[in-house]
């Protein structure tokens, strides 16, 4: 037995102004063949899973690629075309074909990126059962339920659980070949852009959907999965949807799909994300960080990494300074023209520098001016780290030529890649201890907690105005099939009113 196993990630913000060439996907580019195996085997990824679940069955191994980028802009389009062709060219004489993709890839040229590459793949290899392993920020479309025999997407958000799901989803599939079950597959899409800060798994709307999912698995469905979608990729449709996988039959995956579909619009106005004025938020953490000698987060979910954003706006920082806060540990901010003045003048030297707010950010209409700010570089590193997880354990994180630069009032970790802060190493590489800090300043909206909230007195969500904000005012979206809810307050939705069939 042959098995191709492939990783695709990509969360495309088609308002980002980061560019996704192909160097983006991973610390040195996408790997292939031999190294593709290398880069997933031991690891927490659902291609570690895949590999693990063939080698059990004593099935051949075939993986051409392993390509994964941070959430950025369209993906360039040779990028693209070359990454997918290397999967779709070594489907055919393979018995089962095992996918780890994101759902939210936005290429140059295409829209749906993971759609496309499911249609190239069935034709390539016609009757080839295909599973796949989505993020639950997946926006799902019609090509890729209809070309998929399996989808299973992550439960957990952060994402602690991507070993888990590609477990899920290769079982499902080696079930198949034994034939153990002929799966059934459906779907429902609903018409509601959710914010990305409603969509934590461990509360509110989206923990009450996943409970629905989990209860149906326990009652007999093979895979019930909810996905938030990702609502800054301006396609037909960035929105919520379930997907169900039955052994028995369409009708009762349908029915549960739509059953739940009903309980999650009944609870669309908890999907929606109102931030304060920063100004506020500001102000409520300099009072939490009152009498404690923790550091209070300040989460600047406007900017943030692992949605597209830029990583160098200076809003949360700027505003912090006019209230006067102090002990402020930031980053990691990408400025790879600061990193060059800093690293030109040398550790120990005393430098003003023009930081942050060199993005354009033309698709929201805005125009920022860099900030003249003056401190000692007081570190010089290459910016590598290992994750020590529980998000991408062992994996190692390139934050590329790294300063630490102290401005007082303000140690800024500044650096030449955008980076999510995955780690306390994002600050320690370069010589900082963030437990030392009054504050900390995270280009971050959910992946830095599970790390950084144990070490915290408090956290507080700041929405400045970047290309990841949740006021989606900022956004002109053009592609966006209308009505849409919240964009369309009177949006309605009819969902079936479905009870599964007992079994």
């Amino acid at each position: 037995m042959k098995v191709l196993i492939a990783r695709l990630n990509h969360e495309t913000n088609t308002f980002s102004p980061v560019p996704t060439p192909l160097a983006a996907f991973g610390p040195d580019g996408p790997t292939f063949d031999a190294q593709a195996y290398k880069a997933n085997k031991g690891m927490r990824t659902a291609m570690s899973a895949f590999i693990d679940l063939a080698e059990q069955a004593n099935a051949t191994v075939v993986t051409p690629v392993s390509a994964s980028a941070n959430p950025s802009g369209p993906v360039d389009a040779g990028a693209y075309t070359m990454l997918t062709q290397r999967i779709v060219d070594a489907a055919p004489g393979c018995d089962a074909i095992l996918l780890d993709l994101h759902g939210a890839m936005v290429a140059q040229n295409s829209p749906d990126g993971e759609g496309d590459l499911l249609v190239r793949l069935r034709a390539a290899a016609p009757g080839v059962p295909i599973g796949v392993a989505l993020d639950l920020h997946a926006n799902v479309t019609p090509a890729m339920v209809g070309n998929a025999d399996v989808i299973v997407g992550f439960k957990t958000y952060p994402h602690i659980d991507m070993y888990e799901t590609g477990e899920h989803a290769g079982r499902l599939i080696f079930d198949m070949l034994a034939g153990r079950s002929k799966p059934a597959m459906r779907w429902h899409r609903l018409p509601l852009m959710a914010h990305t800060l409603r969509s934590a798994s461990s509360i509110g709307a989206m923990r009450c959907a996943i409970d629905h999912a989990l209860e149906a698995e326990h009652s007999g469905l093979l895979a019930v999965s909810i996905f938030a979608g990702f609502s800054l990729s301006d396609i037909e449709a960035p929105c919520m949807s379930v997907v169900v996988v039955d052994a028995h039959t369409p009708q009762r995956a349908q029915a549960t799909a739509d059953r739940i579909a009903k309980q999650i619009w009944d609870d669309r106005e908890a999907f929606v994300y109102r931030s304060e004025p920063l100004a506020e938020s500001i102000a409520r953490a300099k009072e939490l960080a009152q009498g404690t000698t923790k550091p209070v987060l300040l989460l600047d979910h406007g900017d943030n990494c692992m949605s597209g954003g830029s990583c160098d706006t200076m809003d949360v920082l700027q505003e912090a300074l006019a209230q006067g806060l102090n002990g402020i540990g930031v980053g990691p901010l990408c400025d790879p023209e600061a990193v060059q003045a800093l690293i030109t003048a040398g550790e120990g030297a005393a430098v003003t520098v023009a930081l942050g707010n060199k993005s354009l950010l033309a698709s929201i209409g805005l125009v920022k001016t860099p900030v003249y700010m003056s401190g000692i570089v007081r570190t010089i590193c290459d910016g590598g780290y290992t994750i020590t997880g529980p998000t991408y354990t062992g994996q190692r994180g390139s934050m590329g030529r790294t300063v630490l630069f102290d401005t007082g009032r303000a140690r800024i970790v500044v650096t030449e890649r955008t980076q999510e802060p995955w780690d306390l190493a994002v600050f320690e590489c370069a010589g900082l201890d963030p437990r030392t800090e009054r504050f900390l300043l995270l280009k971050s909206r959910m992946y830095c907690r599970p790390v950084f909230l144990p070490l915290a007195a408090a956290l507080v969500e700041c929405d400045s105005k970047g290309v990841t904000s949740s006021d989606y005012s900022l956004f002109s979206f053009k592609q966006v099939r209308r009505p849409v809810f919240p964009l369309d307050q009177d949006c309605a939705h009819v969902v079936p009113i479905a009870a599964a069939p007992a079994l």
